[in-house]
């Protein structure tokens, strides 16, 4: 299997890439020249970028997007903050415990889920903000932040950028809030390195579960052994073309079975309750 390149805008050669046999055919005009579905089917997770800087009014733009986005009530309990020194990502990668290239990114965007901001508002008018100490408001920061994010990643891939997903920035909560000079009350849910993709970046687009073993109609569809199978082949084939020979399974299954899939994250709920977020 060779990667698709962020070049293809053919919709259906795109679905082949991302699913492989199990790829839908689509024949409706308005999906086959549809810009805007190509650019999303060809994403790929960029972890190589070049010195070429990423302008500020880029990350205005992407901002912008990110604000366009749906949000809870419309109560915006989610922040950026925009790291570029390179002191802070170097130390988002040896204190935090991100991901090591995120130090040659630009650009690192830290999405937080934020209840800072509205709990100050309620004190300036006398209220409390008892609501916030709840898990459902903890959730709605986390929705909030990931729907702000996919937004500006979608932007900056439109616009020629590569991004990547750094939940690792999770590792070490206290630390990433330190380093983004968060106040009580707001977390960084994950972080998005953004720059402009190192043309020798092997990277192409993952393939992912087919469709129908996600996709229930009126009712979940529980997943099945033929399903699974029929993936690890898929994915195996593209990662030989990455020089890597993990498979899904054995990630999946590393994850669910023991707490050790973690990887460090297990007291968050205690991290989170020293963020001031108590998820009650």
């Amino acid at each position: 299997m060779t990667p698709a390149t962020t070049t293809d805008t053919d919709v259906n050669a795109l679905l082949r890439a991302r699913y492989g046999d199990a790829a839908p055919e689509l024949t409706e005009a308005a999906l086959l020249d549809s810009p805007v579905l190509a650019q999303l089917l060809q994403h790929r997770s960029v972890r190589r970028f070049t010195t070429e800087p990423v302008t500020p009014e880029t990350v205005t733009a992407l901002v912008a997007a990110a604000q366009s986005a749906a949000t809870s009530s419309n109560n915006q309990v989610w922040s950026v903050v925009e790291v570029r020194d390179e002191t802070a990502r170097t130390r988002l990668v040896h204190e935090a415990g991100g991901s090591t290239f995120v130090a040659d990114a630009p650009v690192i965007l830290l999405f937080v889920a934020d209840w800072a901001r509205a709990a100050a508002i309620a004190d300036r008018h006398g209220e409390p903000a008892e609501a916030a100490d709840y898990l459902e408001s903890t959730l709605v920061g986390f929705v909030d932040a990931a729907l702000a994010a996919q937004n500006a990643v979608v932007a900056a891939e439109a616009l020629g950028l590569g991004t990547c997903y750094l939940g690792s920035l999770r590792n070490h909560p206290e630390v990433t809030a330190e380093i983004a000079g968060l106040p009580p009350r707001a977390v960084v849910a994950f972080g998005v390195a953004v720059g402009h993709p190192d043309p020798t970046d092997r990277a192409g687009i993952k393939p992912r579960l087919a469709p129908h073993v996600v996709h229930g109609v009126e009712t979940y569809r529980p997943v099945e052994p033929t399903d699974v199978e029929a993936y690890e082949r898929e994915l195996a084939a593209y990662n030989a073309t990455q020089g890597r020979a993990s498979g899904w399974v054995r990630a999946v299954v590393g994850r669910v079975s023991r707490v050790a899939g973690l990887h460090g994250r297990e007291p968050m709920r205690a991290w989170l309750e020293a963020r001031g977020l108590p998820s009650r």
